[in-house]
């Protein structure tokens, strides 16, 4: 196997991130760029539109943004993500 198809698979295997923000929350620019620094990718949805923040709040329970997810499980928001990159866990759980 050549080295690029194994990084090509490993990005495959990768749970999809999703963070969920508004534009001028500075948790969400904190969240994104650790994910970025990690180098991981993820799916922004903004919940600007206030019916948007309903839905999320109803799905997640959360009342405030970020709210990140990583493939199905509920991370939490930017202390709790923080708190898994600092434990060493961050790159187990999305599959790195």
């Amino acid at each position: 196997m050549r080295h690029g198809d194994g990084e090509k698979n490993d990005i495959m295997a990768m749970k999809p991130i999703r963070i969920y923000t508004t534009k001028i929350c500075p948790y969400c620019i904190s969240a994104k760029r650790l994910l970025e620094a990690r180098k991981l990718s993820y799916e922004e949805v903004s919940v600007s539109d206030p019916k948007a923040r309903v839905e999320l709040s109803e799905k997640s329970g959360m009342r405030t943004v970020p709210v990140i997810y990583i493939g199905e499980e509920l991370v939490g928001g930017f202390t709790e993500l923080d708190a898994l990159d600092k434990a060493g866990r961050l790159m187990e759980m999305v599959g790195s």
